[in-house]
């Protein structure tokens, strides 16, 4: 067993009991047949958008920004979709967790896993490049039986019951879990080969940290992907996954390796990165996660757009 597992039975006190009760909930309704599923998720999404305020709110000053072409009647409908598909993606946590590789096989297609395999063949490792996206826990899964043992950055949970189960529901697809402080561990498994899941698409505040244009507002940005390519000489393949139209099926797509990355200019490579995940996003915008504070931590001439969120 991992060492960092930690028996679930020992999350046994009172104070735990809601958590197995959406556990046990969850795990029935990813026994549903799949339109099923997706409408409970979708239920689950317009009840979170009606409780969370501050999420809510935190959502529709994102979309606003990124955005601005939209009326206001176009933003508070993008606003619902994104909470249908946030609500979406709960459940596919768990058919990550718990369905077959058979049955996943049916639902997700993988486009350009060759372009992954062509760089492990070198030996360097191969940084997959995302972002968060309503899948993400999906798409590990799906090409997991195409690939070696994979890494991938991990954020641990404040709740220790949530990060026991989150950290079960990965290990179906990654073997190694590294966080944002590990980066020697990072290039150490670059080193040894590892296909590295990657994503730097939420504000920054860290030393790699720059003001870099997203959506063409700036936003603080970690610019430490071109260093980590730079130094290990592991090639950045962009991972893009999406759900079809009501969740009947998904997406994951890895385009070719990024040409001439790092280019020596880390600002430039992190602009560039922001627009190619923006062109994604474009495409699909409900299912990116605008629920966090994007905009945060900048600098005290730039106006905080989260000021009047409660």
């Amino acid at each position: 067993m991992d060492p960092d597992f930690i028996p679930l039975q020992r999350f046994w006190q009172l104070r735990f009991w809601p958590g197995w009760l959406v556990v046990a909930l969850l795990r029935l309704v990813v026994m549903l047949p799949q339109p099923v599923r997706m409408a409970c998720g979708r239920g689950l999404g317009r009840l979170a958008g009606k409780l969370l305020d501050s999420r809510r709110e935190i959502a529709i000053t994102n979309l606003r920004i990124c955005f601005p072409e939209l009326s206001e009647t176009e933003i508070a409908k993008l606003t619902r979709k994104h909470f249908e598909s946030l609500g979406m993606g709960v459940v596919e946590v768990g058919m990550a967790w718990w369905c077959s590789d058979r049955e996943l096989a049916k639902l997700i297609t993988v486009a350009g896993i060759e372009h992954v395999q062509a760089a492990l063949d070198e030996g360097k490792g191969v940084l997959m490049l995302s972002a968060h996206f309503a899948i993400t826990e999906l798409s590990g899964r799906a090409t997991q039986p195409f690939l070696p043992p994979m890494a991938a950055m991990y954020r641990p949970s404040d709740n220790p019951m949530n990060d026991q189960i989150m950290r079960r529901c990965r290990a179906r697809s990654t073997e190694k879990l590294v966080t944002k402080t590990g980066i020697r561990t990072l290039l150490k498994l670059l080193k040894n080969n590892y296909p590295f899941w990657y994503a730097a698409d939420q504000a920054f505040e860290g030393k790699s940290a720059e003001l870099i244009k997203f959506f063409d507002e700036p936003a603080m940005t970690n610019t430490a992907i071109s260093q980590i390519a730079r130094v290990s000489g592991a090639q950045v393949i962009p991972l893009l996954p999406s759900r079809l139209e009501n969740g009947k099926g998904y997406e994951v797509k890895f385009l070719p390796a990024l040409n001439n990355f790092p280019s020596g200019d880390s600002a430039a490579d992190a602009l560039r990165i922001n627009q190619l995940l923006e062109e994604h996003i474009r495409k699909i915008p409900e299912q990116y996660y605008w629920v966090h504070r994007r905009f945060k931590g900048r600098p005290d001439n730039y106006p905080n757009p989260y000021k009047l969120v409660p």
